[in-house]
């Protein structure tokens, strides 16, 4: 269930709504006047969605290029060039 709170307690509780976040991994939405206004949520836990957006439009954009015809590179050479930059400078 989400965790729902007015303004006022950001100002007066923000150590402990910061603390749910972290704890709960879970937002905070905040509300103005009784209508919804933002939402407050971990640094992790946004970086974490970012992330996935990101890899999202990636995946996208390779769909897309398949979807073109376009070619790629074969998974297996690639993953063998990056073994051996990897072990190269190891």
């Amino acid at each position: 269930m989400p965790s729902i709170r007015p303004i006022s307690d950001l100002r007066n509780n923000a150590n402990e709504i910061s603390e749910y976040c972290r704890k709960e991994r879970e937002p905070v939405y905040i509300t103005k006047n009784g209508v919804g206004d933002m939402v407050v949520m971990s640094i992790e836990d946004y970086e974490r969605q970012q992330m996935l957006l990101s890899l999202y439009g990636k995946l996208a954009e390779a769909e897309a290029e398949v979807a073109r015809g376009e070619q790629g590179d074969d998974f297996f050479a690639f993953a063998k060039k990056l073994r051996e930059n990897i072990h190269g400078k190891v």
